[in-house]
């Protein structure tokens, strides 16, 4: 796809997707972004982009309120009169042992990772199957797309990354006869985890066949290759450093 004066809506938009963002904006997108917290970091990225000549805004969103993904969609279309690429970034990663885990952080987790994705993915749908055309990138994991669990406490983060790989490949199908093409990244050792140690951050290295973390840039390198292509969906990229290997 030609990004050229394309809408591109990217939720989670900092870190991973303040990359994304200008990666997008330098191809000619208009770019929209969703947060829950991060008004200060998001604004920053709105600012940035938009100095580059292409528009930007930024809408807070609960992702975890299905209503609210809807209306989010609706909120870019509206803002820019159509929208051509939705990029699913927005993740939780928290560690609770599955002794700690109340249903509450079962529903929050899959909320997030798993129904939010579902949720936008068909507001988009809506707008872009009359259209003939349109992308859609969801997020999963290196451990999830690798077809095992590889850590204990984090049950409902691996339950829905993996949920995230299984939506990928059903709603290609579903959405393939429109034009509309699905697919998911599932990144690795991209940026050191908050509060791991230097020893924890090495053993990571030394798991990972690059040896090295990978940064939010290789991240919209692999998204950016998946919009270049006309003839791939229901694909589930690892961008991982070849972590799955070992």
């Amino acid at each position: 796809m030609t990004l050229s004066d394309k809408v591109v809506l990217i939720t989670g938009g900092t870190r991973m997707g303040a990359s994304l963002a200008h990666a997008c904006a330098a191809r000619g997108a208009d770019v929209a972004l969703s947060y829950a917290h991060s008004a200060h970091a998001i604004d920053e990225v709105v600012t940035s982009v938009a100095a580059t000549g292409r528009r930007a805004a930024a809408f807070a969103t609960d992702l975890r309120v299905a209503a609210a993904c809807a209306s989010l969609v609706d909120d870019v279309i509206a803002w820019a009169g159509q929208l051509d690429v939705l990029v699913c970034l927005a993740s939780v990663y928290a560690r609770v042992p599955l002794d700690e885990l109340t249903p509450q952080d079962w529903q929050e987790q899959l909320a997030v990772d798993l129904d939010a994705s579902f949720h936008c993915a068909r507001a988009a749908a809506a707008h872009m199957r009359p259209r003939g055309a349109g992308h859609v990138v969801l997020c999963s994991d290196w451990v999830a797309a690798s077809g095992r669990p590889r850590y204990t406490g984090y049950l409902p983060y691996y339950v829905a990354k993996a949920g995230v790989v299984a939506l990928t490949e059903s709603l290609a199908l579903e959405l393939a006869a429109d034009g509309v093409q699905v697919n998911a990244i599932a990144p690795g050792p991209i940026l050191p985890a908050a509060g791991t140690t230097p020893e924890m951050q090495a053993a990571v290295m030394q798991a990972t066949p690059l040896r090295h973390w990978g940064g939010p840039d290789v991240v919209t390198h692999a998204i950016m290759g998946l919009l270049d292509q006309e003839w791939v969906t229901g694909q589930v990229v690892r961008v991982d450093g070849g972590r799955h290997l070992l």
